[in-house]
């Protein structure tokens, strides 16, 4: 009774501290770190080394006003989580800050954009690579952040290669009245092959951001995997569902601090995740140049700090120190379904199948981690040929990277996968129109491939066989063999 009594006392003392902007700039370094957050003044200094994101992208807002920072990628709900009530020190008039808050030049914070700057309308959108042209207006570093590929971003465009290297064989003369597109992963139905791909700071898109996303995935009766780097709480996520049963799987990278690991995958239990997807084919961040020429240049006291771009900030609290003994960790810990995400050739989706995970994603991360690392569609061609008793067996194969039409979630179902996954076209449709825009993506995706299913003369993605396609352009830069 006695301590909060004197809590009492002391927030109320806090309460009528007032600094100017002079005081707070005087915690400008990492021996003592303030910053204002809507006018409140935090102590952050002990919290620098734990933050998700790295010290540096705090210590470039120290002793400023750092809500435009905070805001672009956290709810107000993770101050409580984050920092502990003796952190608040008092409050800060807005008006004591530069309207221009600080921030880097705006021509170099924002991309050239056209005279005039409203959005085109939404019906006037007819395909996903439209959705890409239209997010080009986010600021500079957003886009970098999103479209960005490592190195000469090689993978990146052989992704979506990879699918034009395949052709369709359609079957003709068959009545086909209406096509049904469901499919079930991990056991939840879903309306389409399709599910929304773990993707880091939604709300850099779109204020409502991981959100948007769930809404927009539950009016459409899609899946949702929430990234480990959501900028949105998963309790908040999962209030944003259109139904209580809507499923959202929690993405996972194992952290430096083994702990924060377990309380991801505890908070996702507690919160009602269906599946956990461990992510591993990032054990450090790839070098994106696009990312790192537009960095957030850090304005550390330190001047001897380097700059970081948005993805290396993300990645640095990443554990390089895993292996398959993890997934062992991992069951110990949680009795929901795993799905390792990362495979890149079937000598690991056989060990992968051989450790019991639920499921697989074929995947080089988009492109976004070692460069010319193989397209995930040449991926599964290895598995087919080499193991195909895994396309056979209940362990899922989802794969994802440069899919943007109907036709490219077909060949993928046709060879052997039971979803596609996609990231940068739902952040692409988040951004400026919000769950609208999503919900059009989704529609328009919907569209492409219902009309190809009636050309290739299917009525059901079961349907869907091998010799619908034809892969001899691919298969070509298949390896002679491989040892199993």
């Amino acid at each position: 009774m006695m301590r909060v009594c004197q809590l009492q006392l002391a927030n109320i003392a806090i309460s009528r501290m007032k600094f100017t902007r002079q005081e707070l700039n005087q915690h400008n370094n990492q021996q003592s770190c303030w910053v204002a957050i809507h006018g409140a003044v935090y102590d952050v200094t002990d919290f620098l080394d734990t933050h998700p994101g790295g010290a540096a992208v705090i210590l470039r807002c120290a002793g400023r006003d750092a809500t435009d920072d905070f805001d672009s990628v956290h709810s107000l709900e993770l101050l409580n989580e984050a920092l502990p009530e003796t952190a608040l020190q008092g409050y800060i008039d807005p008006a004591e800050f530069n309207t221009r808050k600080e921030k880097l030049d705006a021509s170099n914070e924002k991309q050239s954009k056209p005279a005039d700057d409203s959005l085109p309308p939404l019906q006037t959108l007819i395909n996903l690579h439209d959705f890409e042209h239209v997010a080009q207006r986010l600021p500079a570093t957003t886009w970098a952040y999103y479209s960005s590929g490592a190195d000469d971003e090689v993978s990146k465009r052989n992704n979506a290669l990879a699918y034009q290297k395949i052709s369709l064989r359609p079957r003709i003369l068959r009545k086909i009245p209406a096509v049904n597109t469901t499919t079930a992963i991990l056991g939840s139905t879903t309306t389409l092959p399709v599910y929304i791909s773990p993707v880091g700071l939604a709300k850099l898109a779109h204020p409502q951001g991981e959100c948007a996303l769930a809404a927009a995935a539950g009016k459409d009766g899609l899946v949702q995997v929430l990234a480990n780097g959501s900028s949105m709480p998963i309790e908040q996520v999962m209030k944003s569902r259109t139904s209580p049963n809507q499923p959202i799987f929690q993405q996972l990278y194992v952290n430096k601090y083994i702990k924060k690991s377990v309380e991801t995958v505890r908070r996702a239990e507690r919160a009602g995740a269906s599946a956990i997807w461990i992510t591993v084919d990032s054990p450090m961040v790839g070098k994106r140049e696009m990312d790192e020429r537009l960095n957030l240049r850090v304005t550390a006291v330190d001047d001897s700090a380097e700059g970081q771009g948005v993805a290396k900030i993300m990645a640095s609290s990443t554990s390089p120190f895993i292996d398959w003994e993890i997934l062992t960790w991992l069951r110990q810990l949680t009795d929901l379904p795993v799905v390792i995400k990362g495979i890149q050739s079937v000598e690991d989706a056989v060990l992968a199948y051989q450790h019991g995970v639920q499921g697989i994603v074929l995947s080089n991360h988009g492109g976004r981690s070692q460069d010319t690392a193989q397209s995930p569609l040449l991926t599964l061609l290895e598995i087919r040929k080499f193991a195909p008793h895994l396309i056979e067996s209940k362990m899922q194969i989802f794969i994802d990277g440069g899919i943007r039409r109907g036709t490219d979630v077909l060949k993928a179902i046709a060879l052997g996968a039971t979803a596609v996954g996609l990231g940068r076209p739902f952040l692409f449709s988040l951004s400026g129109y919000g769950e609208k825009g999503v919900r059009r993506m989704i529609e328009i995706l919907r569209q492409e491939i219902e009309t190809n299913m009636v050309f290739l003369g299917v009525s059901s993605l079961e349907e869907l066989r091998p010799e619908m396609v034809n892969t001899s352009r691919l298969e070509k830069h298949l390896i002679a063999s491989v040892k199993l």
